[in-house]
């Protein structure tokens, strides 16, 4: 446990020594978000009705940018051979980073949606379930980048195959976080839809990181 905190914090410290991850996926996801009302117009009915799918897509593939380099670095220059050798499980690094992938990436764009929301015209009694949803599903979203930057590495055009692994996977997370948001937005409780979206992290947690780590193991072979 002791190792794989000191792991998160040098990855971290890394990660804010640098910034260009957190600051690329929050200015992706502003302005892929503030596209949209120059693409379908600003009318406020219609923006406000498909909100929180832009919010959802925008968030989804500003948390792709920064993943082909999870592993990339520390594969090249052995660094991923001696956290092996180290004695921490495969899973466990993994876990680290994803747990640094949120945090340098998920949960800024959790804390820049609702303004994104607001511009774009969303009902405000739909943020909370916005807000919510976004939570866990931004998680999910780092465990299944994780496991696909985990099996693609070594590969070639690994930054070519990693969206076309991660996107698919991606799909029920999109489909109930935005109808979590839409039933708000009809005065209907969305409480189904993040339960299911609670239950899709309970579920990719353990699931995730089994995959990511034997997908370490065999690169470092």
């Amino acid at each position: 446990m002791r190792q794989a905190l000191t792991l998160l914090r040098g990855e971290l410290r890394l990660s804010f020594r640098h910034g260009t991850d957190t600051l690329g996926a929050v200015l992706f996801f502003l302005l892929a978000g503030a596209l949209f009302p120059l693409a379908i117009g600003p009318a406020p009915e219609t923006l406000g009705r498909i909100a929180p799918g832009i919010v959802w897509v925008c968030a989804l593939l500003a948390a792709l940018l920064p993943l082909d380099r999870l592993f990339g670095a520390d594969f090249e220059d052995g660094t991923l051979d001696q956290l092996l050798l180290s004695g921490l499980p495969a899973g466990a690094i993994a876990g680290v980073k994803a747990a640094a992938h949120w945090l340098v990436t998920g949960l800024p764009l959790l804390a820049v949606a609702t303004p994104l929301a607001i511009m774009l015209r969303m009902p405000l009694d739909a943020l909370p379930a916005l807000l919510s949803g976004l939570l866990p599903g931004t998680i999910v979203l780092s465990l299944l980048g994780t496991m696909g930057a985990a099996i693609v590495l070594g590969a070639r055009r690994g930054g070519v195959l990693l969206p076309l692994l991660v996107l698919p996977l991606a799909v029920p997370v999109l489909i109930f976080g935005v109808a979590a948001a839409d039933a708000a937005s009809f005065a209907l409780s969305p409480r189904p839809h993040l339960l299911l979206l609670t239950a899709l992290l309970a579920a990719a947690l353990p699931l995730c990181l089994i995959g990511a780590g034997a997908a370490l193991r065999r690169a470092a072979e």
